[in-house]
């Protein structure tokens, strides 16, 4: 290694543990062509992230791509550092000045004549043209305007010299959208000129952002500007070159170097770096006309210099690392949440400071059209659940509590929850364990002459009494050990209680609306239905009622025509026929708008990542995707005018909590996990004393909840998928979603609209949602599918299929003995199974090694950091002889051309 590259080996080091940000580069590629009207300066390729081209036609842009580089154009360009001309932090105020001291910089023996100067100063200074970037209703417009517009206009003369000022069409450019706030422009030009006998090559970087006019298609700061200029060569030989340093300067290691590097042999230090991790694709596999499609994900620049590729070091010891890595992730031991103060009330003091910074943007951040969605959206899923289980409550006892108290209790249990919880994304509702319990408790209480009410009222003190025992010793804490084992049962149990309650519901409905197996088209001239108000016959309430047999006479005894039915019910009389009980399409349209309810939820939530319409009017519809689908159901049900069932409206919470604050969340307020258990345990001290329901987490609305505020970047490169930036954290949507809830009472006019079929369908969509967001779906889907057909999963790389395969099927046990628990009258002991299941998961540390379960799961708090102790000497030994392999890998590659075989095909 010599002197001047010892720096750049330090910047490299640096920029491996993550210590320097660059701004993001838009790089423009413009090459020198010649025309009927002379020599000029066409935009060929831009990058981002990925590389568009412009395509053959010169009409339009391709489709971001992964760039596929020729070899011996990184060859080539490699030579252009090493030998031509570098100028770093240069001072300059215009592209000219730029020019100007390129020229006049160059070394004597390479120094050009001065007229060539002059020719090359005024060939680089003159105006490229621009590939334009319309929009869709501007190409309409310029279709109508033009329609016999052709290629011909492309062949106009070259422009005059380089504008000082943006032009119009920069200003104006559309694909100034997708390009990230604080970004800067790097300049790549090439071209082939008959005045050069030898290639003149250039790379420099600016000393500040300079807006060099016209330069680039969009108004940008520039840093980075690189020059190939030279006589006819083979080929493409100075566009794939200029391609070369366009894909280079968009690596993000390469771009730190490139920002850092005091010297030439800096920057060909980076380029050997980025030659390190290059992957070869043998011609004749492969079709090199063919796009490659961006992916879904990319390594981060950390995870890429954790493997070191000169050496390709041990797949074992960098597994091993990468598990200790996950497992310090995956475990809630060092949340601050979690940990534990030694002082009573330690933890609820701490979740108030945390929580009070936050306070007013609580409020403030809740101001965004998304959240008016996320609240009509759990708004209508809470008013479903308030009835469903408020009817299903009253039942359970003899009305004691029903319909009404489910909503006055869920508008006030909820609203004081959302104004001082620690996790007010929580949505409180009764769910059914607690409504197995209410069941249950009535039926002691009945059996032994207890009064329902007040036994009631003791427990409910009784319970918020040990809440508050809890919170005073910090108990919260032992919330660390609810895995993802425990939490995916859970999870999966109450999805599954979703989708199993909408089908459930639907298909009671064909029996309160039969369909008609019977039916004979020859038979229809007996069909009819007449009210009896004579003592024959029997009630319609029944299940009993007499038809006439098709083939006798009819006599109608006492009929009274013109009644309807209610009207004839009302009145004491009875029905007589043989369509009285027959609905025809009641059923069959419920059904679809059950189905098609839940498959345009899923539909336009995915509307998000299509291809058509411009990005804001997807990213409308997705967000206001279920309030869509059911105003859509609505009215498909009001145009067909059936009498379908339609919403009456009458005149759990630790493992939720740990749920929601997971880290990939990305939540940036903070938990409370000993906060919320006080606010619920002060609620269960007034629900119980008033006679309202009780209140937990419900997890599928809460997980509902959170997906509907999802935040994502409003801006992203062409071919990158936008990114999760975190869930809109406020307050506001789950209090107005409690308060409508509670004035529901008087909007029944309103909701009666709704066809109950239609609120069934997102039930559904809600459930289907809430399992496929956890990695046991992912898992079980793999128990059916061949091994060639699997997915690339990361733990497919690191745990064998059989051990995975057996952890999946201990989950689905679980999840049995679960479901078979809540069903029976053992359903109270249903928190005490959930216990259980970290017990089991503490007994597979004896089937399962450390390093498999944090790639399947989380470790527990005990194993955690024994494994993370493991990995770390690993690590350091790892890292201490990274400057050797580079240095050995520099030497390798000394001989020009020669190429060593990497470790990834």
């Amino acid at each position: 290694m010599t002197p001047t590259a010892k720096p750049a080996s330090a910047a490299l080091q640096r920029d491996e543990m993550g210590g320097t940000t660059c701004p993001p580069l838009f790089i423009q590629l413009n090459q020198l062509l010649s025309t009927a009207a002379g020599l000029e300066w066409r935009e060929k390729a831009r990058w981002i992230k990925f590389e568009e081209k412009v395509e053959e036609d010169g009409e339009r842009w391709s489709m971001p791509h992964v760039p596929v580089l020729c070899l011996h154009s990184l060859f080539q360009l490699r030579t252009c550092l090493q030998e031509g001309m570098v100028l770093l932090d240069l001072e300059a105020l215009s592209f000219k000045e730029i020019i100007d001291k390129a020229l006049s910089g160059q070394p004597e023996e390479a120094e050009l004549q001065p007229e060539l100067k002059v020719q090359l100063a005024a060939l680089l200074l003159r105006q490229p043209r621009h590939q334009p970037s319309t929009a869709l209703l501007q190409r309409l417009a310029q279709l109508s305007t033009s329609p016999c517009r052709g290629r011909a206009e492309g062949g106009s003369e070259p422009r005059a010299q380089l504008s000082a000022t943006p032009l119009k069409e920069q200003l104006r450019n559309q694909f100034q959208k997708k390009i990230p706030p604080g970004a800067e422009a790097a300049h790549v030009a090439v071209g082939e000129v008959e005045f050069l006998e030898k290639p003149f090559a250039a790379f420099i970087r600016l000393r500040r952002g300079v807006a060099l006019g016209s330069l680039a298609e969009v108004a940008l700061p520039s840093r980075f500007l690189f020059i190939l200029l030279g006589p006819h060569a083979k080929g493409n030989m100075y566009h794939e070159v200029g391609r070369a340093m366009a894909t280079l300067l968009t690596d993000e290691l390469f771009q730190r170097v490139a920002w850092q590097a005091e010297h030439r042999e800096d920057l060909v230090t980076g380029m050997e770096a980025f030659l390190d991790e290059l992957a070869v694709l043998p011609p004749g596999k492969w079709d090199p006309s063919a796009h490659i499609p961006p992916p879904s994900c990319v390594p981060s620049p950390h995870r890429r210099t954790t493997m070191h590729p000169p050496d390709w070091q041990s797949q074992h010891n960098g597994d091993m690392a990468a598990a200790a890595d996950r497992a310090g992730l995956g475990c809630l031991d060092s949340r601050e949440e979690l940990e534990r103060t030694g002082r009573l009330f330690g933890g609820l003091l701490r979740d108030i400071r945390r929580k009070m910074p936050w306070y007013r943007s609580d409020f403030s951040d809740a101001l965004h059209p998304q959240c008016l969605s996320a609240v009509l959206y759990i708004y209508l899923v809470t008013v479903t659940n308030a009835i469903t289980f408020g009817g299903m409550l009253g039942e359970a006892t003899a009305n004691m509590q029903g319909v009404l108290e489910s909503f006055l209790g869920t508008a006030f249990a909820g609203s004081i929850f959302c104004l001082f919880a620690g996790q007010p994304l929580t949505i409180l509702s009764s769910t059914g364990p607690v409504l197995v319990f209410e069941r249950l408790l009535f039926s002691f209480s009945q059996d032994h002459g207890l009064d329902y009410l007040e036994f009631r009222l003791w427990i409910g003190l009784w319970v918020a009494f040990f809440g508050l025992v809890l919170v005073a010793t910090e108990a919260s804490h032992l919330v660390r050990y609810f895995t993802r084992f425990t939490e995916e049962g859970f999870c999966a149990l109450i999805s599954l209680i979703f989708i199993h309650d909408a089908l459930k519901k639907m298909w009671h409905l064909a029996d309160t609306f039969p369909i008609n197996w019977q039916y004979r088209l020859d038979d229809i001239t007996s069909y009819s239905c007449i009210c009896n108000l004579s003592s024959l016959g029997h009630s319609s309430a029944g299940n009993d009622t007499q038809l006439p047999s098709s083939m006798a006479p009819w006599q109608p005894p006492a009929a009274l025509a013109g009644l309807s039915r209610t009207q004839c019910l009302g009145q004491g009389g009875h029905l007589l026929g043989t369509s009285c009980h027959y609905v025809p399409d009641i059923t069959l349209v419920s059904f679809l708008l059950f189905g098609g309810t839940f498959l345009s939820c899923a539909a336009l939530k995915r509307f998000r990542s299509s291809r058509y319409f411009p990005v804001g009017v997807r990213n409308l519809v997705s967000d206001f995707a279920i309030i869509l689908a059911i105003l859509t159901s609505c009215a498909v049900d009001a145009t067909l005018g059936l009498e379908t069932p339609k919403l009456l409206v009458p005149s759990e919470l630790k493992i939720t909590a740990v749920i929601l604050n997971r880290r990939e969340y990305k939540l940036q307020k903070g938990a409370g996990f000993h906060l919320d258990l006080l606010c619920v345990s002060l609620l269960m001290v007034v629900t119980s004393a008033t006679g309202l329901p009780w209140y937990v987490s419900a997890t599928v609305i809460s997980l509902a909840h959170m997906e509907s505020l999802r935040k994502e970047s409003t801006t992203s490169a062409p071919g990158e998928h936008p990114e999760f930036l975190g869930i809109r954290e406020q307050r506001l949507t789950g209090l107005a979603v409690f308060i409508l809830t509670g004035l529901s009472v008087f909007m029944a006019p309103v909701l009666k609209h709704i066809p109950m079929p239609v609120l069934y369908g997102v039930f559904l969509h809600m459930g289907v949602a809430a399992l496929n967001s956890i990695q046991l779906t992912e898992r079980v889907c793999l128990l059916l599918m061949p091994a060639k057909h699997q997915p690339d999963l990361p733990y497919l790389q690191h745990v064998p299929l059989r051990r995975v395969h057996l952890f999946t099927i201990t989950q689905l046990l679980c999840l049995a003995l679960l479901w078979a628990l809540k069903s029976t009258t053992a359903a109270l002991l249903f928190p005490v199974m959930l216990l259980a299941l970290v017990g089991i998961r503490r007994g597979l540390e004896r089937v399962f090694s450390p390093r498999d379960l944090s790639w399947l799961d989380s470790l527990l708090p005990a194993a955690a950091p024994r494994e993370a102790a493991a990995g770390r000497p690993r690590r350091q030994a790892a890292e201490s002889g990274a400057e050797e392999d580079v240095g050995d890998a520099r030497a390798r590659r000394s001989a020009p051309g020669a190429l060593r075989r990497g470790g990834r095909a």
